[in-house]
């Protein structure tokens, strides 16, 4: 072999061994985490605003790099396929002895991949459903000639009904604790909650001619405005998507053209998606890339609260859409203390009136009504404090206060305003009062 030839191949050789090492370190330092270690470590050196701001768009650019991800079956090799970038998995395949695999890769989806699954058989035994089904009409029956029927922007003849999870046992017991005692609630909650976790549910019945949702975000933070949400530090928004666990639970088959939740996977990993689903050219972006999983009765879907997403429209000619919408919160967020705020707040309110006399609405003025009065309206009783037209929460203390020193209310009038809110508020004596009609 010539002597150039042998320089040649003796070259190449060392540039395969070159790039066979460099691929060695760089996976090895993939494996350490090493990229993510080094990125820290220039966070933790580099002070950055807390809040997004709201002089700045948030990237649709971002949101559709991340959305444009490919589910990959060897991420999640329980799940019986991939649909639509969602992983599907069938309960009936399982032995829920050692769910430990299962539940790890129910909380990567979750909090890392799409964002959201699809459990068939979750109620395997049907029947349990049809009980279910005979209570929720006796509610909304009785609710209906209580109220009358109401109209939304979501389209009339729908039903709702709110803390549907507390009207439910004492509509029917039996078939409650046949409902609840579903094992798979456990898997499903603990996986992503942890113990601890408390369920809220709330039926909703769309008919034919039901129109479409706008595609937004739930609880908590897809429940504040826009103004309101650029207040909260970056971390709560991370913090908001792991609070709550979202789901429904189909009480009747769901064909596509029925309407099914409209999906965007990968959503929820967008950090400043709180702030840009209402934004016109995000709602657009939706449109066009949502996707919609068909649903038989007992199948069930969970998601993160950060995904976008949104009810679809019922264009059947006579086909109603029935699912049980379950939202279910982490035992933390709560405080260690009972505060009963009234009586505090009708101690100080003359002291508190005449320093917003003299100061306005003062730093300081401001700074004791956020420490007396509660912040957050919820939980409450959406029967009797529905939120606003959009979706938006009720009034808080905090707001009533301000707004009852801005307008000038005695003691008498303020604390009339409290206690009137808080009887409504309480659900205790005022379950089954009346069915909101309210698409989802």
């Amino acid at each position: 072999m010539a002597p150039s030839m042998q320089a040649g191949r003796s070259t190449a050789i060392t540039v395969a061994a070159t790039a066979a090492s460099i691929a060695s370190i760089a996976g090895l330092l993939y494996h350490l985490e090493i990229p993510s270690l080094l990125q820290q470590r220039v966070k933790a050196r580099r002070v950055e605003p807390r809040c997004y701001s709201s002089m700045t768009k948030p990237s649709l650019p971002e949101l559709r790099i991340l959305t444009q991800q490919q589910t990959l079956h060897e991420t999640y090799p329980l799940a019986s396929t991939i649909e639509k970038n969602i992983p599907i998995y069938d309960c009936a395949t399982f032995d829920l002895t050692d769910t430990e695999r299962l539940q790890d890769e129910l909380y990567h989806n979750l909090v890392s991949g799409p964002g959201v699954y699809v459990l068939k058989n979750f109620f395997a035994d049907t029947s349990v459903i049809d009980s279910t089904n005979l209570a929720y009409e006796d509610i909304i029956s009785r609710e209906l000639q209580a109220s009358g029927a109401k109209g939304d922007h979501f389209g009339t003849g729908n039903s709702r009904i709110w803390n549907a999870f507390s009207k439910h046992a004492l509509q029917d017991p039996e078939s409650y604790v046949r409902y609840f005692s579903n094992r798979w609630f456990k898997v499903v909650c603990d996986s992503y909650l942890g113990p601890g976790y408390q369920i809220t549910t709330q039926v909703n019945i769309v008919r034919p001619g039901g129109k479409a949702q706008m595609p937004h975000r739930d609880y908590h933070l897809g429940f504040q405005t826009d103004e309101d949400v650029v207040a909260w530090p970056k971390a709560v928004h991370h913090m908001s998507g792991l609070l709550t666990l979202q789901g429904a639970v189909a009480h009747t088959d769901m064909p596509l053209e029925s309407g099914p939740t409209r999906l965007l996977p990968y959503s929820q990993t967008f950090g400043e998606g709180f702030r840009s689903y209402r934004r016109p050219e995000f709602i657009e972006y939706f449109e066009s890339n949502y996707v919609s999983v068909a649903l038989q009765k007992g199948d069930a879907v969970f998601f993160s609260p950060s995904l976008f997403h949104a009810a679809g429209e019922n264009v059947t000619a006579d086909f109603d859409r029935s699912a049980n919408l379950i939202q279910v919160s982490s035992a933390f967020g709560k405080t260690m203390e009972t505060i009963d705020t009234l009586p505090l707040i009708e101690k100080t309110y003359d002291l508190l009136a005449e320093k917003h006399r003299v100061e306005g609405l003062s730093m300081e003025v401001d700074a004791f009504i956020r420490a007396v009065a509660e912040g957050y309206p919820f939980p409450t009783n959406l029967d009797c404090r529905p939120p606003a037209p959009g979706g938006m929460a009720p009034e808080s203390q905090q707001q009533i206060l301000r707004r009852g020193l801005i307008e000038g209310w005695d003691q008498e009038t303020m604390m009339g305003e409290l206690n009137e809110t808080r009887e409504a508020s309480t659900a205790i004596g005022k379950i089954g009062v009346q069915t909101k009609v309210f698409g989802t």
